[in-house]
């Protein structure tokens, strides 16, 4: 591998890595992720991001610098805004979950949702880029000519190298790119009152483009240098875990990701009610079938609050959950139901405003079994959007902060009665960039996996419970829905 400094823009946070050739991280910082509000929702403040950056850079020292070889970012997927070719903004950089494009959606009959859907393999969503490309052209006197849409990673490559560009998988979350040309869709575009050319050229991955003077002047980093937009972080992740067809990807980190590689898109009826997004995978020709679970790691902070406990009273917690459940110390029908719907509902729903429930509650019921309650509730939600995918996986790799969650990995394995290999390395996603940047594979073994087994006994009661949960699950779900 090639020595490489990694960024990776998150929901909550921000981390930028130096890897080695050998893969190891060498420096390793976090920042949480710089937003504020405007009048229509949650922006990016880019001068704080990119002082976090040429930071990061200052900080590594003469060596360091010189050491650096690549530069690769990565990011989600649905953040950005409008550049002009000076790389400066035209425009604020829009959060993903953001949601002031929904008019524009909103707008579109039944017939426009299919051709959408038919066409770029997207649910029709307002998280979606062309929503805010068009919103933002619509508020601004910038001519479209002169500016393009770019995903945060995309921005901070650009201000590195002086080029726009847009990474295939980050722009199949534009719901403008045509996954059968892997171009940008002229009808979609039309849909929605967008001139195409506001979407820049397509670079793949694996083609760095050089650091432009004014950033070695700069940062100190060696004009040899060349920058990798890697892509959307779930599909790097997958990278990072040398994801294969047939196996699922167990993303986590503030939201959930359940990923898989195919042949083909899919875009039957049942995938299009689903609400099930097709994308673009980062290498070779395959595509991406993906569902996001609103409630990852975020359900911790929901916790505390929730509880008043702070992060190492619910560590403590969410250990001694993990005790009782191994144990077999738990009365599943004296534990609280609680649909984790904290940021919005998953797949077939996909509804921003949805909310959570709890259920079950008695005179007894200690904060000990509410942590168990939520996490029940999450493989739960898990399990019913696997459902979606009719395919089940030959294995299934976690990477994230769930892999040092043993409660959460062992109530999935033990619901779904299948193990699950888990990476206890931190650093999936950096080593999937830095395989992109490299020209070379990543290995899972290098992810140092452990296998999570299931219990039969507690499968089969874990199997009884949610047949037992069922109507009033159904009946949460219903309620939270409307």
């Amino acid at each position: 591998m090639l020595s490489t400094m990694t960024i990776d823009v998150g929901t909550t946070s921000v981390k930028i890595s130096r890897l080695g050739a050998d893969g190891e991280a060498l420096e390793v910082v976090r920042h949480p992720t710089p937003t504020q509000r405007d009048d229509a929702g949650e922006v990016y403040d880019v001068a704080v991001l990119w002082r976090m950056v040429t930071g990061f850079v200052d900080e590594l020292g003469p060596e360091g610098r010189a050491a650096v070889e690549r530069v690769a970012v990565t990011g989600v997927g649905e953040s950005g805004g409008l550049v002009r070719p000076d790389g400066s903004l035209a425009s604020p950089v829009v959060l993903w979950h953001d949601q002031r494009g929904a008019p524009a959606v909103a707008a579109l009959d039944d017939s426009a949702r299919r051709r959408v859907f038919a066409v770029t393999g997207l649910p029709t969503s307002a998280s979606y880029g062309i929503s805010k490309v068009a919103w933002l052209l619509d508020r601004s006197d910038v001519d479209p000519e002169e500016v393009r849409w770019l995903n945060v990673s995309e921005l901070l490559a650009a201000r590195m190298t002086g080029a726009l560009w847009s990474e295939p998988s980050l722009a199949s979350r534009t719901m403008a790119l045509d996954l059968d040309s892997r171009a940008w869709s002229d009808e979609v575009c039309g849909l929605f009152g967008v001139d195409p050319t506001v979407f820049p050229e397509l670079r793949a991955a694996s083609d760095g483009v050089a650091v432009s003077p004014d950033f070695v002047r700069e940062t100190g980093l060696r004009p040899e240098v060349r920058v990798h937009v890697a892509g959307h972080d779930h599909m790097v992740g997958a990278v990072g875990a040398d994801l294969r067809r047939g196996e699922l990807l167990n993303s986590t980190g503030t939201t959930e990701g359940l990923l898989m590689l195919r042949e083909a898109p899919l875009r039957d009826d049942h995938a299009r009610l689903a609400k099930l997004a097709n994308g673009v995978a980062v290498v070779g020709d395959d595509t991406t079938v993906f569902a996001s679970i609103p409630t990852g790691g975020a359900a911790f902070e929901t916790l505390q609050a929730l509880l008043g406990l702070d992060p190492a009273g619910l560590t403590t917690a969410v250990a001694a959950a993990h005790r009782r459940w191994t144990a077999g110390g738990v009365d599943l029908d004296r534990v609280p139901l609680v649909l984790p719907w904290f940021r919005g509902s998953p797949p077939p729903r996909k509804d921003t405003t949805a909310t959570g429930a709890i259920s079950g509650l008695r005179g007894d019921t200690s904060a000990d079994d509410v942590v168990l309650g939520c996490f029940l509730g999450m493989v739960l939600q898990f399990a019913d959007v696997l459902e979606l995918f009719r395919s089940t996986p030959e294995r299934v790799k976690v990477i994230g902060p769930a892999s040092r969650n043993p409660l959460w990995n062992q109530l999935k394995a033990d619901l779904l009665g299948r193990p699950l290999s888990v990476a206890r390395s931190a650093e999936v996603v950096s080593r999937g960039a830095q395989a992109l940047a490299s020209g070379q594979p990543s290995s899972w073994e290098a992810c140092d996996p452990v296998e999570v087994v299931p219990d039969p006994e507690r499968h089969r009661a874990l199997a009884l419970w949610r047949e037992r949960v069922r109507p009033r699950w159904e009946h949460l779900v219903a309620g939270a829905a409307l």
